[in-house]
């Protein structure tokens, strides 16, 4: 089992890498902008996005206080709130609004777009990335009975329940929040930002076991990993 666990470890880095490599490439160049990232955690990935946009300024929103201080120390302006509620921010206010393995931990996923929606600028940019419930590794799960790879970390007492082969299985779970309450399949995510009033929502895919990670982004349908992109329309503000 080691050497099984070391190398779905390694499937699942190589999938990682290249999910943060099609995030980048969906940044838009916004000199002058602000960027927005739901769940900035210790603020490192925050920086590499401004970085990639070239903004003017740089906010992050985190609820852990360890690592909304981490965030703030390399000078991202950071507020603590609860992405499950009213954002607090102006509307109109972000040029590019970012959400990285994130909204599979809320359950109000419906204000949690509603918000995004309300504070990005008209032409704005929304960059969500989660996991696909439609990855082939994910019905391979289903078709053997076992809890969905992507939904074994539901519950606060241990990860992995349900399914043998889950990376994190039997280990605690350091934070309550890092539970998934939701797992959207391909097109369920797309079509939830359109429902959401974005337009030109394109996605991207990485992770496709056991092949190379880089099989997602021609079958984005079955990757592992999903960005979905999109704008906020520039006629309704």
């Amino acid at each position: 089992m080691g050497i099984l666990h070391g190398y779905l470890t390694g499937l699942f880095l190589k999938a990682h890498s290249l999910n943060a490599q099609n995030i980048l490439s969906s940044v838009p160049h916004a000199p002058n902008g602000r960027l927005l990232d739901l769940g900035c955690d210790d603020g490192e990935w925050t920086l590499r996005l401004a970085a990639k946009a070239g903004v003017a300024n740089t906010f992050g929103i985190e609820i852990v206080d360890q690592r909304m201080e981490r965030a703030r120390s390399k000078g991202i302006q950071v507020v603590k709130a609860d992405l499950n509620g009213a954002l607090p921010f102006d509307s109109d206010f972000f040029d590019i609004v970012h959400a990285n393995q994130v909204i599979e931990h809320l359950h109000d996923v419906d204000t949690f777009m509603a918000e995004i929606h309300r504070i990005l600028k008209p032409g704005g940019c929304v960059i969500i990335s989660t996991e696909n419930g439609s990855s082939w590794h994910n019905i391979f799960a289903a078709v053997m009975g076992w809890q969905n790879f992507s939904l074994t970390n539901f519950s606060r007492v241990q990860s992995g329940i349900g399914n043998p082969m889950a990376l994190h299985r039997h280990e605690d779970v350091e934070l309550s929040s890092w539970t998934h309450k939701i797992i959207f399949n391909y097109r369920g995510l797309k079509e939830f930002l359109q429902v959401s009033r974005f337009r030109n929502v394109r996605l991207l895919g990485s992770g496709y076991y056991p092949f190379p990670a880089s099989f997602g982004n021609v079958d984005v349908r079955h990757a592992h990993f999903l960005v979905a992109v999109g704008n906020k329309n520039s006629r309704t503000g």
